[in-house]
């Protein structure tokens, strides 16, 4: 079996063998059609993962995985065991990891938000092969941000993605990050793209978000297409320990709401918040603590990061 295939059986099979759940409970917590749990099932037995035990593969955590997911009350984590500290490192084994997870899906998913702008997420795309979960559109949930060449390689990565999902691509080709609030207002007023993309984002079926710390990742620099440092320092102030599609939250999880709320074009809180199912591909010591500051607020309900990350988050002081 493949890595993310690997990892949907020994998830079904726990859930099913070591908690007790229903195939419809199961199926409910994974996003999951029930006859495709009914073969997850089968599948396990069959390859022997199923004897008295539950026997995962070597590079599948259940126990870390299930600490998490009890600890914060998500729905599914996927820990990668990644060998190297190299943060660079890191985002090529999380986003191999998380296309082969992807690529095991049997949801519907009309609508796929995504945050085009992160590293690791358009490594995924780079990694994923042909998928149909009855994909229509693919969106973009922020404006552009940052320097021409990133601008391009976002553009470049939602028409991919949306050609694997067989679907239409709706950009959002507007700064992500303006000066003013009526910048923000005569950008997107006059823009039927723009209205059209945003619209989109009030009913998401599958978001794929970025998480962030307050010092941005690289390609983003600060002041670059992006907020300022001394704007950065006032959400600090405020409270901040982090960014989900940049949209601040302390570390309890609560928004953290500021001026740069009205200087940011792209998904809210809101429509985060009601989007049926999202996703996070994020790791690396800079990112733990918005990482736990937005699974305590319950931002997303599927993580997937690496397994010194996991850790931290399933430490009992952490």
């Amino acid at each position: 079996m493949e890595e993310g295939a690997d990892r949907l059986v020994v998830k079904a099979a726990r859930l099913y063998h070591t908690h007790g759940l229903r195939q419809t409970e199961i199926a409910t917590r994974m996003g999951i059609s029930q006859s495709k749990i009914s073969r997850l099932l089968q599948i396990a037995e069959e390859s022997g993962l199923v004897r008295t035990v539950v026997a995962a593969p070597v590079h599948v955590l259940p126990e870390l995985e299930e600490a998490i997911e009890q600890r914060f009350g998500v729905s599914e984590v996927h820990v990668v065991d990644t060998e190297s500290d190299d943060e660079s490192e890191i985002l090529r084994e999380l986003a191999v990891s998380t296309a082969s997870i992807l690529g095991a899906l049997s949801m519907e998913a009309p609508t796929v938000a995504w945050t085009s702008y992160s590293r690791t997420l358009r490594a995924t795309v780079d990694e994923l092969l042909p998928l149909r979960i009855g994909t229509r559109v693919v969106v973009e949930m922020v404006g552009d941000l940052g320097s021409p060449d990133l601008q391009h390689d976002a553009a470049r990565s939602t028409q991919r993605l949306a050609s694997l999902l067989g679907a239409d691509p709706v950009f959002l080709r507007t700064p992500g990050v303006v000066p003013t609030p009526q910048v923000a207002q005569a950008l997107v007023g006059p823009d039927s793209y723009a209205r059209q993309a945003l619209g989109l984002l009030d009913d998401i079926d599958l978001a794929l978000v970025s998480i962030g710390s307050l010092e941005p990742s690289e390609p983003l620099e600060l002041g670059r297409n992006f907020f300022t440092s001394a704007q950065v320092k006032a959400a600090k102030k405020a409270g901040a320990v982090g960014e989900i599609c940049l949209r601040y939250v302390d570390a309890s999880g609560a928004p953290v709401h500021t001026d740069l709320d009205d200087l940011t074009i792209g998904v809210t809180l809101e429509q985060l918040r009601r989007a049926k199912r999202r996703c996070a591909v994020v790791g690396g010591a800079g990112k733990r603590d918005a990482i736990r500051a937005v699974l305590s607020g319950r931002w997303i309900d599927v993580l997937v990061t690496d397994r010194a990350t996991a850790h931290h988050l399933a430490a009992a002081d952490a």
